[in-house]
């Protein structure tokens, strides 16, 4: 049986043996007759009792932290909403020095109104925003450049991402020899180097941005382009009358001849375009894209809450536009890979 004791000059715990009255200090090398003293402390359990309430509001010193942790007894992390990032490809194009028939006025105006709508409506980080225009300081809106980006937009997406592709100039459409369209026509796109370079086909957009989706992402494209209704091969159009009062979604699929799934891993592609496929977007006189103008304008109204009002306020808008300016109508068109109630699902980017 040992008795504990502390050394009478240095205070140092020893432990004396039952009978003995003198002992030697290990450290102070001092002999003393022992005195009385407490018993030291009882060493750390191995089991403690965790609030997370208490663990959030007071953090704990570096002496429990370190008995605490060296048990594996670490507390869960506390729980966490899945954060949402925020991507943007925006690209508009000119086409200036490519003769008259080609040249536009109001696509790099349209590309930048639609950078400052994702920044202040939106909260998109201005770092997360990939710019492509003739103008200086952004990428050239080459097909190669355009590709990349259209890559980096869903690259390593996840649960909670908010993705944007946004596009302003020429759209056209070629013969179609798959047979997965209705009217066997593929809807294209023109970038800046289209005559050396060639076009991009809606085939290839829908295989770059919309079949690599996951569940839980979301995905917005919106399209200021002539026959750029559906320009991403979404399989859902939504046809909705001018009261709003009528609509419904028209599935564009033809499984019997298309041999590609076009729609995606689990995720949410909604397009937003300028004009039905065989019809022709049209520009403001100020110049601005009529489309382009009535979507930022109907979000900057109020009228954008959800899809259904965004889109009937939308054509509305360039109704007026193409009747002032004597142009043949355009209908903005609502497509999506999934179909959904437009007037109760809010609209959000």
């Amino acid at each position: 049986m040992f008795m504990p004791v502390s050394c009478s000059n240095c205070n140092t715990y020893l432990q004396l043996p039952t009978g003995s009255q003198i002992v030697c200090c290990s450290r102070c090398i001092l002999r003393f007759a022992y005195s009385r003293c407490p018993p030291p402390p009882p060493p750390p359990r191995r089991s403690y009792s965790f609030s997370s309430s208490s663990y959030n509001n007071r953090r704990p010193s570096l002496s429990y932290a370190f008995s605490f942790f060296s048990y594996n007894n670490r507390p869960p992390p506390p729980s966490r909403l899945p954060c949402q990032r925020k991507r943007a490809v925006i690209c508009g194009i000119n086409y200036k020095g490519m003769g008259k028939n080609m040249e536009l006025e109001g696509c790099i105006n349209d590309a930048i109104a639609m950078q400052n709508l994702l920044v202040r409506e939106f909260k998109f980080p201005e770092s997360s925003i990939r710019m492509l225009t003739e103008k200086g300081g952004h990428q050239p809106p080459t097909k190669i450049n355009l590709t990349i980006a259209l890559r980096w937009l869903v690259q390593d997406c996840q649960a909670g991402d908010s993705l944007v592709f946004y596009f302003a100039g020429h759209g056209d459409q070629q013969p179609n020899n798959t047979g997965d369209e209705v009217d066997e026509l593929d809807e294209i796109l023109l970038p800046l180097d289209y005559e050396t370079k060639g076009v991009i086909v809606d085939d290839e957009i829908n295989e770059m941005i919309v079949r690599p989706i996951p569940a839980g992402v979301k995905l917005h494209a919106i399209v200021d382009a002539c026959h750029s209704g559906t320009v991403l091969d979404l399989p859902f159009l939504c046809k909705i009358d001018k009261s709003g009062q009528r609509w419904f979604w028209k599935d564009q699929r033809r499984p019997q001849k298309a041999g590609v799934w076009k729609g995606t891993k689990g995720g949410e592609v909604i397009s937003f375009s300028g004009c039905n496929d065989h019809q022709c977007a049209v520009e403001k006189t100020i110049p601005r894209g009529a489309m382009t103008w009535a979507f930022v304008d109907a979000i900057d109204r109020g009228c954008g809450n959800t899809y259904g009002n965004l889109l009937i306020a939308m054509r509305s808008t360039v109704r007026k536009d193409c009747i002032d300016t004597d142009s043949a109508i355009q209908e903005p068109q609502l497509t999506s890979s999934e179909v959904f109630d437009v007037f109760t699902r809010p609209f959000s980017l």
